[in-house]
């Protein structure tokens, strides 16, 4: 697959994904999807930021190996 395939495809499924999950919490006569949505992006960044520190610490230690 060329690049500008691969780009356009995944411009494509972010905007489904966007427009799917769009017309879920418009429907939403509650709020209460809004919050289970809400509450799954916060845990996703904060599970997304524990990995990076993660592999930050690991670059560092893979550094301070081969400078020593």
């Amino acid at each position: 697959m060329k690049k500008e395939t691969k780009i356009i495809a995944g411009l494509l499924a972010g905007a489904a994904l966007g427009a799917a999950i769009a017309l879920i919490l418009a429907s939403d006569k509650d709020g209460e999807m809004k919050d289970k949505v809400s509450d799954w992006f916060c845990d996703l960044l904060d599970s997304s930021k524990e990995k990076l520190v993660d592999a930050a610490g690991h670059v560092k230690d893979t550094i301070a190996k081969v400078r020593a």
